[in-house]
């Protein structure tokens, strides 16, 4: 009880706290794409199942996490799924021939979308949470827990703006984007690679296996060409596409 009620608590509490807040924003920017195009009625559900499936991932990833943090080529697959999943959500949903979302399966098919892109930015943010924690399950129990709330609030808010503003769709594929080349240049083998160049590198003991991460202007020089590769390439493709339905 002492403990609970002391300052070191206290603090990393507050901390546990605002890295959801933070880091629940992605999930709620790729469960919001995947369900835009549901029917009304079927979008609750979706973001409902979307959070329980972020949340589920979490949990597991909670007690792998020392054997997946230094897996080579883990991040780099990661990201390249990421971008994939970014350049599919910026195209929407499939629809039939009459041009009706099919109702039917797309509710699963936007859970399916929203799982994989999941369970690829669940590790990290489990690894800020359980830093954050400090060794305290039950700091750790909470964390997780108030990503349900987070997501969900977050999930449908955005829906909201998407149905108002579609050009919020191309912002969050591009932080999709940015977050998949986040992913790839801190993997094991790029974070090697970029070891034999000087000044690519800063030694950061919080990132095992190899205590390294990229530095500032590679890190943010390879998110911001992520997010803008995804742009253009969505661009083109919706494009070709647009092209593609005018002829027939």
């Amino acid at each position: 009880m002492d403990y609970i009620l002391s300052t070191t608590f206290l603090v990393s509490l507050l901390q546990v706290i605002w890295i959801d807040i933070l880091l629940s924003g992605d999930n709620a920017v790729v469960i919001a794409m995947a369900c835009r195009s549901l029917p009304a009625h079927q979008r609750k559900l979706g973001i409902m199942l979307g959070a329980g499936t972020a949340v589920g991932l979490r949990i597991i990833f909670a007690f792998l996490i020392s054997e997946l943090l230094g897996v080579p080529f883990l991040r780099i697959v990661g990201g390249l799924l990421l971008f994939w999943i970014a350049l599919k959500l910026i195209q929407g949903e499939d629809e039939d021939a009459h041009g009706n979302i099919e109702a039917s399966t797309s509710l699963w098919k936007a859970v399916r979308t929203i799982a994989i892109a999941d369970a690829v930015m669940s590790l990290d943010n489990v690894v800020a949470i359980a830093a954050a924690s400090r060794g305290h399950p039950e700091l750790f129990v909470f964390g997780l827990l108030l990503s349900i709330p987070l997501i969900m609030v977050g999930a449908t808010l955005i829906t909201n703006l998407i149905t108002r503003f579609p050009f919020i769709v191309w912002a969050g594929a591009g932080l999709l984007g940015y977050i998949a080349a986040e992913m790839i240049v801190t993997d094991p083998i790029v974070l090697e690679w970029l070891a034999t160049y000087p000044g690519l590198t800063v030694p950061d003991p919080g990132h095992p296996p190899l205590d390294l991460k990229p530095s500032a202007a590679v890190l943010y020089s390879a998110a911001a060409v992520g997010a803008l590769f995804v742009v253009l390439v969505g661009y083109v493709l919706a494009r070709n596409a647009g092209r593609g339905a005018a002829k027939t």
